[in-house]
C-alpha cells in the first residue's frame, strides 16, 4: 500500500510559476513510475509528466513540454512539478499518482497507475 499526499497547489496569473510537491509514504519500493495528471471538468484524466523512480528519466505531454519539469527525491521520497510559464488552459485539479513497471508500456495513461494523492487545484488567470 501506498500513500500520496499533494501539496502546493493555488492561483497565480498567467505567466507565473508553480510548483507542486507529492509526499509518498507506505511500501515505497513498490513503485517504479511517479507521475502527475490533470482533469479538466468533464473529462478523463491526462497524463503532464512522469518520471522513473530509479533512474530518473522522465515524460512529458507535448502541452507542457518545456514549460513543465518533474524531479523527485529518493531519500525524502518526494517528487515535485515545477509548473512554469502558466497559461490559463493549464487550469485543473492535479493528482499525484505511482505506478508499477507496467507504467512503461505507457507512461503518461492513467490507467497503468494504481495509488493517488486527494488532488490540488491549480488556477490559471488571464
Amino acid at each position: 500500500q501506498v500513500q500520496l499526499v499533494e501539496s502546493g497547489g493555488g492561483s497565480v496569473q498567467a505567466g507565473g510559476s508553480l510548483r507542486l510537491s507529492c509526499q509518498v509514504s507506505g511500501n515505497v519500493y513498490s513503485t517504479s513510475f511517479l507521475a502527475w495528471f490533470r482533469q479538466f471538468p468533464g473529462k478523463e484524466r491526462e497524463g503532464v509528466a512522469s518520471i522513473l523512480r530509479i533512474p530518473g528519466h522522465t515524460f512529458y505531454s507535448d502541452s507542457v513540454k518545456g514549460r513543465f519539469t518533474i524531479s523527485r527525491d529518493n531519500v525524502k521520497n518526494t517528487f515535485d512539478l515545477q509548473m512554469d510559464s502558466l497559461k490559463p488552459e493549464d487550469t485543473a485539479m492535479y493528482y499525484c499518482a505511482t505506478g508499477l513497471r507496467k507504467a512503461m508500456r505507457a507512461p503518461l495513461n492513467y490507467t497503468n497507475y494504481d495509488s493517488w494523492g486527494q488532488g490540488t487545484q491549480v488556477t490559471v488567470s488571464s
